[in-house]
């Protein structure tokens, strides 16, 4: 018996199994980037003090190179397949050295605001800095996202409700 056709208009999933395999190694990550945090503090660590770099704290955690070898795991498997990989889970890696970034422990937030004087509420700029290798992250919090461009095309094409349509004496 032959395999039922699908119906015209139907959503399928190209590469749906490697997909899927993508999904499994970021969860896998998190999982490992986040018992790293209870395993240094279930194993009598305590917190770092004030003179300690978190740097160190985060070096000598046992999950910490499992993580990352899943996280590069994951860009291989997507740039191999040419996939994209979806914007929250770029947000949560490091592009330098593939490190879950996970406030707190492995990253440090901030919010910048280098307009003048900080007068400018829509200059906002979320700053993740990264704590294995130091790079930063920005992303902007106040603007609005601008749509893309052949939305943008294609809007000014049209003609606005608000404005009269030239009509053509002749």
């Amino acid at each position: 018996m032959a395999k039922a056709k699908a119906a015209k208009g139907a959503n399928s999933v190209p590469n749906k199994a490697l997909h899927s395999r993508v999904s499994y190694l970021y969860q896998a990550a998190a999982y490992l980037a986040t018992r790293q945090l209870h395993s240094t503090i279930a194993a009598g660590h305590s917190e770092p003090q004030a003179g300690q770099s978190t740097m160190n704290a985060q070096a000598d955690s046992p999950f910490q190179p499992a993580a990352r070898h899943l996280i590069s795991d994951l860009r291989f498997v997507s740039l191999k397949a040419m996939m994209r990989i979806s914007p929250t889970m770029k947000h949560s890696i490091c592009k330098n050295c593939d490190t879950m970034l996970i406030d707190g422990s492995t990253c440090t937030n901030q919010v910048k605001n280098n307009s003048k004087g900080g007068k400018k509420r829509w200059a906002d700029v979320l700053v993740l800095k990264c704590n294995t290798c130091g790079s930063e992250k920005r992303f902007p919090i106040g603007a609005e996202r601008q749509k893309r461009r052949h939305h943008r095309a294609t809007e000014d094409k049209m003609p606005r409700k608000d404005e009269p349509l030239a009509m053509e004496v002749g």
